[in-house]
């Protein structure tokens, strides 16, 4: 199995309210993509979190191996996803995928 997580931090120019929009849309997004592609069992994202973080965003999902991640990477539906409502809005992303 493969664990892919992703942490965002939104643009600075958005306010809270715009981020709280933001969020909710990713998190819709994303999480509507379960069932849709081959090869990925779990996703989940987290929007809410503590003080003491410095994300505003985690993806975590798991995919059945690392070929089901590169189909995930490409689909249109992923990429669609991730154009429209995550890209446009994120300042920063950090990415670790790994077997376990």
């Amino acid at each position: 199995m493969v664990k892919h997580i992703i942490l965002w931090q939104l643009k600075d120019e958005f306010s809270q309210e715009e981020k709280a929009g933001i969020k909710k849309d990713v998190k819709a997004g994303l999480e509507g993509l379960a069932g849709q592609i081959p090869g990925l069992i779990k996703i989940h994202v987290q929007t809410q979190y503590l003080a003491s973080s410095n994300a505003d965003m985690m993806l975590y999902s798991e995919f059945t191996d690392e070929e089901a991640l590169k189909t995930y990477a490409g689909h249109p539906l992923h990429v669609a996803v991730a154009d429209g409502k995550v890209r446009p809005f994120v300042k920063s992303r950090v990415c670790m995928d790994f077997e376990g």
